[in-house]
């Protein structure tokens, strides 16, 4: 299921109308139809998005979004406001208030879509930073502050650019919020300028004589160094026809865009809310490496152990039984890892789990975990995955395992194949204990069937579940 959307409007017909969108792509959704329910439903529902009607009687849009950027449980879900109101002013009092975007009416499906998919994408990034906050404050390490919403945000900003005035009027207005602002005129020199210094935001015009935009957003993206490729993006585009580019910019992973002439309190606004997104971002990646280092890394290969796993499943076990969501988990065992130790000895054994563990930390992705939980016995958990997904995660894990002999001792080539064991959770689980027995039956059903493949083990209620999203 891509996520699930929260609709809130006081018009019926509206509702119903985004509700036939959106389910149509698949996605679950919720509605209100006033701003009271709307803040218990994001509370008690956890929904990934909130399309947010601003004319409504009791509460408008702008007080519900406002509740709920104020309130530790709600702040990170992110707000698309949907108003038949276009003037700046109010785009501007909205994201203020904390919304993410806005949407005019009538509603068109390509900016709806891709502004949904990029900003779920988000939060369920998010949420697995949350989670791995509320599993490092189990472990001992103080909670980091929620950010205040009028926390003062200036940053470095890279404006790519080739128009000299368009250049001098953003410059003026990031200058007043006492940014530091450098700028370049082609997307080669961006990139010389990411890889030489730090920034907290790129903004992008959309058409540049030099170079392919999106291409450069796409090198970001999937850059080596996580602080570049966590780095937001705005883009600058024109005009209404550049709307199928603005879509796959987002798809590629542009974190907004405004249009030119851009206005200068909406870009201050919105440059505010993606270096504060980032900053807190920050603080929750380093608060869980510090956790990670000092309380539950595996001595030997640097990934989690089995403390700290045993608490991290916990919390998303409860957070699967209270949103629904899937969970998967994968046992990977190392073949006939005892004989390598006695005809090598234990020092090979070490470099063997060693290099294991370090083909599944780089073929997962950025919100699995692996840990290796006791002898060559490692677990991945992978939040947000239905079975079949689940199923050809480890298939890959398996192949990159295999695939290449190991290099170990004095450059001998040593062959090591794994069995792997996957199921995912399901409502009748009781607790976080009964995946990983399943997991450890699939597992040995693999050892028992030949060993380095593998084998799942998935509920009945699970698969129904599956074929029906």
């Amino acid at each position: 299921m891509p996520g699930r959307v929260l609709i809130v409007d006081d018009i019926l017909p509206n509702i119903k109308l985004l509700e036939a969108k959106l389910t149509s792509e698949y996605y679950d959704v919720l509605s209100a139809d006033n701003g009271p329910t709307a803040i218990k439903l994001a509370k008690s529902e956890s929904p990934d998005l909130i399309l947010l009607d601003v004319m409504m009687p009791e509460m408008d849009g702008f007080e519900v979004c406002e509740r709920l950027k104020a309130d530790p449980e709600t702040h990170h879900i992110p707000v698309i406001m949907v108003t038949a109101l276009s003037d700046t002013a109010d785009r501007v009092r909205g994201l203020e208030a904390g919304a993410d975007d806005f949407l005019s009416k009538p509603v068109r499906d390509t900016p709806l879509f891709a502004r949904v998919r990029s900003l779920i994408r988000l939060k369920q990034l998010m949420d697995v930073w949350r989670v791995r906050e509320t599993t490092s404050n189990r472990l001992g390490m103080p909670p980091t502050a929620v950010p205040p919403v009028l926390e003062a945000v200036p940053g470095r900003i890279l404006l790519v650019d080739d128009s000299a005035i368009d250049s001098v009027a953003i410059g003026e207005a990031l200058s007043a919020e006492l940014h530091q602002l450098s700028r370049v005129e082609s997307t080669d020199a961006a990139m010389e300028a990411i890889a030489s210094r730090p920034f907290d935001l790129v903004l992008l015009a959309l058409h540049i004589a030099a170079g392919d935009p999106l291409r450069l957003a796409s090198l970001v993206r999937s850059h080596v160094d996580e602080t570049v490729r966590s780095m937001p993006i705005v883009l600058m585009a024109e005009d209404d026809g550049d709307m199928a580019q603005i879509a796959k910019a987002l798809d590629l992973g542009v974190s907004d865009y405004v249009m030119k002439p851009v206005d200068r309190q909406e870009l201050i606004a919105r440059v505010r809310t993606q270096i504060r997104r980032r900053r807190y971002q920050s603080r929750l990646r380093a608060h869980y490496e510090t956790s990670i280092t000092l309380a539950t890394t595996d001595a030997l290969t640097g990934v989690p152990n089995r403390h700290y796993f045993d608490t991290h499943i916990e919390q998303l076990f409860s957070r699967a039984l209270e949103s629904s969501k899937p969970l998967s988990i994968a046992l990977c065992d190392a073949d006939h890892f005892k004989r390598v130790n006695d005809t090598y000895g234990h020092a090979v054994g070490d470099e063997v789990l060693v290099e294991l563990a370090r083909r599944l930390g780089r073929n997962l992705r950025s919100l699995d975990l692996v840990a290796r939980i006791g002898g060559e016995e490692f677990v991945v958990v992978m939040p947000d995955t239905p079975p079949s997904q689940a199923l050809r995660i480890a298939e890959r894990l398996r192949t990159k395992v295999s695939e290449e002999p190991f290099l170990v001792g004095d450059g001998m080539r040593l062959p090591v194949t794994t069995s792997i064991g996957v199921t995912s959770h399901s409502p009748q689980d009781v607790m976080a204990a009964d995946l990983m027995k399943r997991a450890d039956e699939a597992m040995y059903r693999a050892k028992r069937g030949g060993r380095n493949q593998v084998v799942g083990d998935f509920p009945a209620a699970v698969m129904k579940q599956a074929e029906g999203a």
